[in-house]
């Protein structure tokens, strides 16, 4: 074919972009910022002594290749060369079918400063962005020009998407919708629903397991913090119930001292505030703080919808206030004596380009959303091949982790969206190479228009909240 010579021309161009991209975004981000937790988990690798507050498989995978660095840098070459290892396959792969422009924007989506700059700190969420693309781009490379993926590429990509179920405990989400929406059986929507049910629950059941005896992590209690968290809300929600499970001192002091926040359950954790009063709870075992929350949900369900929707809002930056903290990356490390050290000028230079665009829609997960529900009907309303295949598997996944969190969430970070936010948009180009039906583009429109209206009005006119992490406290 007379094409053919040319879009092997543009694939190499394209590989030799994203290789080009990868060296420099290394440059830019080097050694990698710190945060509070990267600073913990690497004080873990260095004493051998890891916990389940925060995933111990990454500080495995950093104490196994922290020979090959000092710091965070030996993880910000594992996270950036993974990113840009999945979006430069995609891309590669799109050229090889004669789909140059599509590959150019899927490198671009990849310099997005809300994606590349989060992914400049070493942190789970970009450890979970770079394994899940790693994966998807591996498995595109292939499924793309219609070729069945070698059995030898089953091992990358499974070590991958392992590691990224491990990596975050709701990564669950992500991974289990991507795997059965791919999966060629079952064939019938209802039985791909109850197959990846059935699998949550068992991949819910197994981590555990490996974080505590395959990976030696100490317990930490982390599991409870999702109970507490509910429980303050309902609490606050309905004074004066004794059906809450918390005394009536007890949601009191939550009350007075403004503990249920929507924003995170920071307050409930912190001495200072209500940590001392949910000591009791805290004391109870997992499996009867859940039995304790689901009773309290059944007598209480207004007050626990009316919790979880505020946090639902404040985590997807819907009504909220303009500058909604935890938005924007860190353009610095967070002080330590471990030698975890600050990026240069140009990552200070590019999170401040970052802080600007995540107060955009571009930095609202709700706006992704509705671009992802919209492009989920496109493409169900096309016939199957490659790129629509590849594409609903990315939106499923992006929608489920979404729709977990309107049970499944306890703080508003914007790290906590960067899957859903990438995988829309790189499904988004792969379903660009025919035009969206009529219907389905005016009603998504129409959506995101709402959306984006409502936002800004409430940016507008709600008064800006506290800019620091003690202001939020309260």
């Amino acid at each position: 074919m007379p094409i053919e010579p040319a879009a092997r021309l543009t694939q190499r161009h394209i590989a030799i972009g994203a290789a080009a991209l990868c060296i420099a975004s290394l440059a830019i981000f080097w050694p990698g910022t710190a945060m509070y937790d990267t600073v913990t988990q690497y004080q873990q690798v260095l004493s051998g002594v890891y916990d389940d507050w925060h995933p111990p498989a990454m500080a495995r995978v950093w104490s196994l290749i922290a020979p090959l660095g000092s710091g965070a840098r030996p993880m910000l070459v594992l996270q950036l060369l993974t990113y840009w290892l999945g979006l430069g396959l995609i891309a590669a792969a799109l050229a090889w079918v004669g789909r140059p422009r599509s590959a150019v924007a899927i490198l671009a989506i990849g310099l997005l400063p809300p994606f590349l700059g989060w992914q400049g700190v070493v942190l789970k969420d970009a450890q979970l962005a770079g394994a899940l693309l790693g994966a998807v781009g591996i498995i595109g490379w292939w499924r793309l020009a219609r070729r069945p993926l070698p059995r030898a590429m089953c091992v990358p990509v499974a070590l991958l998407l392992a590691y990224a179920v491990l990596v975050r405990a709701n990564a669950v989400f992500i991974v289990v919708p991507l795997l059965v929406t791919l999966a060629p059986r079952p064939t019938h929507p209802l039985a791909k629903l109850v197959t990846g049910l059935v699998a949550v629950v068992l991949v819910l059941a197994v981590a555990p397991i490996v974080n505590h005896q395959m990976l030696r992590a100490q317990p930490s209690g982390v599991e409870a913090t999702q109970a507490l968290y509910d429980l303050a809300g309902i609490a606050a929600r309905a004074p004066g119930s004794d059906t809450t499970g918390l005394t009536r001192s007890e949601a009191t002091t939550v009350i007075a001292r403004r503990c249920a926040k929507p924003f995170f359950w920071d307050p409930l954790g912190d001495d200072a505030h209500c940590a001392t009063t949910m000591e009791r709870l805290r004391a109870l075992p997992t499996a009867t703080l859940y039995v304790t929350l689901a009773s309290a949900a059944l007598h209480h369900p207004i007050a626990y919808a009316g919790h979880r929707f505020a946090h639902l809002n404040s985590t997807d930056r819907w009504l909220v206030p303009f500058h909604w903290p935890s938005a924007a990356p860190p353009a610095a490390s967070e002080p330590n004596t471990l030698g975890l050290a600050d990026p240069g000028a140009t990552a200070r230079s590019w999170e401040a380009l970052t802080a600007v665009v995540v107060e955009t829609p571009l930095g609202w997960p709700i706006a992704w959303i509705v671009v992802a529900i919209t492009a989920l009907a496109a493409s169900l309303a096309r016939p199957r091949d490659p790129a629509r295949d590849l594409a609903m598997a990315l939106l499923v996944s992006a929608i489920a982790l979404e729709a977990s969190f309107a049970a499944l969430s306890i703080a508003s970070d914007l790290r906590y969206h960067l899957w859903p936010m990438i995988a829309t948009a790189v499904a988004s180009v792969l379903l660009a190479d025919r035009p969206m039906p009529r219907k389905i583009l005016v009603v998504g429109a129409g959506a995101l228009v709402m959306v984006v209206g409502s936002g800004i009005a409430a940016r507008v006119l709600l008064p800006q909240p506290p800019q620091t992490y003690a202001g939020m406290l309260g």
